[in-house]
């Protein structure tokens, strides 16, 4: 007898479907109850980790805000300088292209030109056949021009920026503006701010300041600005709010200590409950009947433990009372059954030796026909009770192989005078049926031999049983040349077999088929399995 079925793994019938809430449930209770605690600190952790989160994503804020009023400026004062630059000798190209010695023109662009020469600026404008009209001519090359009016630009690595103008009647103009010089413009008013700058032309970069000591694994904020000349665009980056080990340590401190509280919370309900019951169970497990579970209580840390250790002791004892008087009823019991099974044996022989007794006194060969036919039903259902008690005590069921054996002998033995010849071959596989069906076999089995003998008392009969092609279920085969399809046979099954093998056939939840060109009887009958 089980006392506990599963007191730490809480184990319930499985749940099919694969829902994780099945999963859950075959935990141990230990991994079950470190779940629910997780669960229930961890939205406090992630509260901590989101908060720490929260104020690094502040500071990011307010570093991208810094980093637009930089650019924003920076770019401003250098698009604002280079746009009045070109717009000077966009000018003097005109007046020179009208009227091409027109100093006073060549005069006001070197005016203009003049405050940022200490920084390197150069311009040129250049006639048709490239000899210079204003200016000095310079190094790198001019970039390709495109329309009257139109500005373009080339990046000349580490050296500056070259921007040219295209006039009427050839001319063209070069400015030549030095990485110096264009840094000086594009620093942000507040002293501050660290940055690094760099002017932009489609996948080429002017380098114009850059942050000491910035590494790769260094977060940056980058903001990249259009001029609204020639394409250019200036980029500008700062520091973002570093990745620090206080940083780090206010982000993984939350996790920390979620994960230090369940674990402290678990190993002591474990200590406290979990164990004292695993201690429990163990007993439990390893209880047989008549035994009494004693844990010892008095070691156990929780009073209700304790309480129920106690209750455990104070059942298996009366359980072991109750367990010792229902094994004496047993034995009684088992002696009782013995007894009517001895009274319905003899009963049945008698009732047997009364109809062998009447038949010899029977006066017509019909009325001794009748008698032989009763008795063989009744030693049928003798033999099936006769089995049925040798099985009783295995509860394995019936075997067929020695159930048909034996009726098949005695059938023999009881034939009418002249089906004396009569041979019965049996090809029966050892199945295990319940008494109900073994009966209504046997009966069956009687019924279609003794059909066969009213027909053709020298015929040979071939009794089977096989398994079928439905799960949990054999074939029970009766084949005759006597139960062949014939005028005598119909006339049999309707006035005095038929019925009674349509109700057999309806006991076995089956269908007595019978095929009439080779004299075969079957059935599918129920089966618990195979000896």
């Amino acid at each position: 007898m089980t006392i506990i079925a599963d007191v730490e793994d809480g184990a319930r019938p499985e749940l099919r479907g694969g829902s994780p809430f099945g999963a859950v449930s075959r935990l141990p209770t230990g991994a079950k109850l470190f779940l629910i605690l997780s669960a229930a600190l961890l939205p406090l952790a992630l509260i901590a980790v989101i908060a720490t989160l929260q104020t690094s994503r502040v500071a990011d804020a307010e570093a991208r805000a810094r980093l637009r009023v930089a650019a924003t400026e920076s770019a401003r004062a250098i698009a604002i300088e280079l746009v009045g630059d070109m717009t000077a000798l966009r000018s003097a190209l005109g007046a020179l292209g009208q009227n091409a010695l027109d100093a006073p023109s060549c005069a006001r662009v070197e005016g203009v030109f003049a405050q940022q020469a200490e920084k390197g600026t150069r311009f040129v404008i250049l006639d048709r056949s490239g000899r210079a009209v204003c200016g000095e001519p310079f190094q790198p090359a001019p970039p390709s021009l495109g329309t009257a009016g139109g500005i373009t630009g080339i990046i000349a690595p580490e050296r500056g920026l070259v921007l040219s103008v295209a006039g009427t009647n050839g001319l063209t103009a070069r400015a030549f503006f030095s990485r110096d010089f264009l840094a000086q413009l594009g620093a942000p008013s507040s002293q501050a701010i660290i940055y690094s700058q760099s002017l932009m032309l489609d996948q080429e970069a002017l380098t114009l300041a850059s942050i000491p000591g910035a590494g790769p694994l260094d977060r940056m904020e980058t903001m990249r600005t259009p001029l609204g000349l020639a394409d250019l665009s200036l980029r500008t980056s700062i520091r973002a709010a570093p990745i620090t080990s206080s940083f780090i340590v206010a982000m993984l401190l939350p996790l920390l200590m979620w994960a230090a509280a369940a674990g402290i919370g678990w190993f002591v309900v474990d200590h406290l409950l979990i164990a004292p019951l695993r201690r429990l169970r163990t007993s439990a497990a390893t209880y047989q009947p008549g035994q009494v579970i004693d844990i010892g209580t008095s070691t156990l840390p929780a009073q209700e433990i304790r309480e129920l250790g106690e209750t455990f002791t104070a059942i298996t004892r009366t359980v072991a009372l109750h367990e010792a008087g229902l094994a004496q009823g047993l034995v009684r019991q088992t002696k009782l059954t013995r007894e009517v099974h001895h009274r319905v044996k003899n009963n049945l022989q008698v009732i047997s030796s009364l109809i062998n007794f009447h038949a010899r006194g029977a006066p017509t060969p019909e009325a001794v026909a009748a008698y032989a036919s009763i008795q063989r039903r009744v030693d049928a259902l003798a033999v099936v009770h006769r089995n049925h008690f040798a099985e009783m005590e295995d509860n394995r069921g019936l075997g067929m192989r020695s159930v048909l054996g034996e009726l098949a002998s005695n059938i023999r033995a009881t034939a009418p005078d002249g089906a004396t010849s009569v041979g019965i071959v049996l090809d029966i596989d050892n199945y295990l049926v319940t008494q109900d069906i073994a009966v209504a076999v046997a009966f069956l089995v009687t019924e279609t031999i003794e059909l066969a003998m009213s027909v053709d008392p020298a015929a040979r009969i071939r009794v089977s049983l096989k398994p079928a092609e439905v799960p949990d279920r054999a074939c029970l085969r009766i084949v005759s040349r006597a139960l062949v399809e014939g005028d005598e046979l119909r006339e049999l099954i309707r006035t005095r077999y038929g019925r009674v093998m349509e109700g057999l056939s309806r006991q076995l939840r089956g269908q007595f088929h019978h095929d009439p060109l080779t004299g075969a009887f079957e059935i599918t009958i129920a089966i618990l399995g195979r000896d």
